[in-house]
């Protein structure tokens, strides 16, 4: 595996993190009409390039049932439901495990009545802490230029500003944009 990372005896479909405030575990069953109600909100399909309009209920289920655990079986992501309090509040996670040059990359979203509690920076900082415990030599993120709460969330999860990736994001409507880049290093 490239990157450094080395997981060993590790069960990516088991994995579970626990930070202060926060269970970031596997998706089950149960989180489709969650994940679904979330991805309504507009704000996530603009920044998540990953996420159509209009999302579907059937596009909420191969997430949580198809994606999320077959990235975990086949040990390229570790895609986590955010917990707070018992109740999804968002998903996280480190992707392209062993596939890319810069090293593992992390990403979040939360749900609108969970925005401002500092849970996507409490995801991103504990999931950052397993990707470099793992040996990840680095881990990098990157934010629409123009999405200022997410760029905030990458300095308040520890990561450091290195530049903007022009033209670098695609979104399924067609938009290019622009990315800050962003990095966590074994010592940050």
């Amino acid at each position: 595996m490239s990157g450094g990372m080395h997981l060993g005896g590790i069960d990516l479909t088991t994995e579970t993190i626990r930070t202060a405030r926060l269970v970031l575990r596997p998706f089950r069953p149960d989180d489709v009409d969650a994940v679904f109600a979330a991805c309504q909100d507009p704000e996530i399909p603009r920044w998540i390039a990953a996420v159509g309009v209009p999302y579907t209920r059937e596009d909420a289920a191969a997430f949580v049932l198809g994606e999320a655990p077959g990235q975990r079986r086949e040990g390229t992501g570790l895609t986590v439901a955010v917990e707070a309090d018992g109740e999804l509040v968002g998903a996280s996670g480190v992707q392209r495990i062993g596939q890319h040059p810069i090293g593992p990359e992390v990403g979040y979203w939360i749900t609108p009545r969970a925005r401002g509690r500092g849970y996507a920076a409490e995801a991103a900082h504990a999931l950052a802490d397993w990707a470099i415990g793992l040996g990840a030599p680095r881990v990098y993120l990157v934010a629409d230029v123009a999405n200022t709460g997410s760029q905030t969330v990458a300095v308040q999860a520890g990561f450091h500003r290195e530049g903007v990736l022009r033209s670098y994001l695609h979104y399924r409507d067609g938009r290019r944009a622009d990315a800050a880049l962003f990095s966590r290093l074994p010592g940050d």
